[in-house]
């Protein structure tokens, strides 16, 4: 709550200072805004920043900080017989004094010394709000005073605005960038722990799927199988199904609503189409698991074949229709983008319009479709929820549709649901599997971001 507080006094503060700085500038000069180094609005902004962001910063550093801080001074306060113990010991007395702050039971008589320690750190995150409101509050009102009283004529305010503004587009690139980095290097690292548990080529190329395997020393269990074959083939097999729907239909809308269709129509249609893309994919696995896998169990039936209740075909299908819009907008922008003096020469050589669009449109625009086809490939290898609902989870090595298979997406997200043992080569083939995911879909976004550069530099 008093967190909350601190964040409204300081966009309070940097509204009220924006105007006062906008008006000292304006007065230094009497009015004759041509006489400043900057535009008022850079002299409001300049104070706008001295009083929200240093105020700021500290809301960030002890939002960081603060559990990792609080925490160490409770332990500090514990009595020796609860903190001498090993890392484990340590990290489950963390777990209760969390979850006794939280007023959450641990299903046990707790301690009463660890009792104490849970008020402790209430209490001590509370002040700790409270001093943060504080002293924020009073930085935040001698920034204002302090940036206000700088103001002067010849005061290049556009200048250190802009450099501050720098300096957080920065911050924010390095965010994002670390973030990537960090995401590879934790999938690197785990994937290769189950790589020394398991052959590598045992896992690239083994015809059987059981990753089922005792995890502690008193379980029965099977010593595991980690052939991925069976995953890889079941993805692509769905991928492909999805791509035959996908790419015909979506084409075939961007060339009408490009080619054909009148402004207003295109107008209309093209967010219509779009709103596929909207729809959360889990309410795509109702549909495939509870409309389409029936209907295609129905169709089978009446022509005498074998349909299994989970398919690769429904699912694919419902992937497809789910993909339909990445292809069309894409392929729709890429037709848009053909100069229109390829189709105006062609018309003048007598060609009609059908022939334009085959002869002279589609072969301009190949690259970018090419590269849209790309990208929706990657988003059908990725896609968890449809196959989940719709396909099976069985690791099934067959090229047959109507058989139920399963995907490299779908046994992560089984491998890692609920409390797991991640010493068992079981779970880290998870991380093994999602390291051949990334490479695959990173290997084809970068040839689609290829050959979209190469058409830009066709065209530009």
């Amino acid at each position: 709550m008093q967190l909350t507080v601190l964040l409204v006094v300081l966009a309070v503060l940097a509204v009220v200072g924006y105007h006062l700085g906008r008006s000292r500038a304006a007065n230094a000069v009497g009015g004759r805004i041509v006489q400043l180094h900057s535009v008022p609005a850079y002299y409001g902004a300049y104070v706008a920043l001295w009083a929200g962001l240093p105020a700021f910063l500290l809301f960030v550093a002890w939002g960081v900080s603060e559990g990792w801080l609080v925490m160490q001074m409770v332990l500090a306060g514990l009595p020796d017989r609860l903190t001498s113990v090993d890392a484990q010991g340590i990290a489950l007395l963390k777990a209760d004094l969390l979850n006794l702050a939280h007023g959450l039971n641990t299903g046990r008589q707790p301690d009463p010394a660890v009792v104490a320690g849970a008020e402790h750190y209430n209490a001590l995150r509370q002040l700790g709000d409270w001093a943060v409101l504080g002293f924020g509050s009073a930085l935040a009102v001698a920034g204002l005073w302090y940036a206000r009283e700088r103001i002067s004529p010849r005061m290049r305010a556009r200048n250190q605005v802009e450099r501050v503004i720098n300096i957080v587009l920065i911050g924010c690139s390095l965010v994002a960038i670390l973030t990537t980095v960090g995401i590879v290097l934790s999938l690197v690292f785990e994937a290769a722990r189950f790589f020394m548990a398991v052959n590598p080529l045992e896992f690239l190329f083994g015809l059987h799927w059981s990753p089922q395997m005792a995890i502690r020393a008193d379980q029965v269990g099977s010593s595991g199988s980690f052939g991925a074959v069976p995953l890889f083939a079941g993805t692509l097999l769905i991928t492909v199904i999805a791509m035959l729907v996908a790419v015909p239909v979506g084409l075939m809308a961007a060339i009408f609503m490009s080619e054909y269709a009148t402004p207003r129509m295109r107008t209309a249609l093209k967010p219509i189409l779009e709103v596929l893309a909207g729809i959360p994919t889990v309410v795509y696995g109702f549909f495939a698991a509870l409309t389409m896998a029936p209907f295609v169990r129905r169709i089978g039936d009446a022509v005498g074949l074998d349909v299994s209740s989970e398919s690769a075909l429904a699912a694919g299908v419902v992937m497809g229709v789910m993909i339909i819009p990445f292809v069309s907008s894409l392929s729709d922008d890429v037709i848009n983008a053909v100069p229109q003096s390829l189709r105006d020469g062609s018309y003048g050589l007598g060609a009609t319009k059908s022939e334009t669009i085959k002869l002279v449109v589609m072969p301009a625009a190949l690259p970018g479709i090419v590269a849209a086809v790309m990208l929706a490939v990657s988003r059908a290898i990725g896609e968890t929820m449809i196959v989940t609902m719709a396909a099976g989870l069985s690791a099934n090595l067959t090229a047959n549709p109507l058989e139920a298979v399963t995907t490299v997406t779908t046994q992560i997200a089984t491998l890692l649901v609920g409390d797991q043992e991640f010493d068992s080569p079981k779970t880290l083939s998870a991380f093994g599997l999602g390291l051949v995911l990334f490479i695959v879909t990173l290997t084809l976004n970068m040839i689609a971001l290829r050959v979209v550069q190469k058409y830009r530099e066709k065209y530009d």
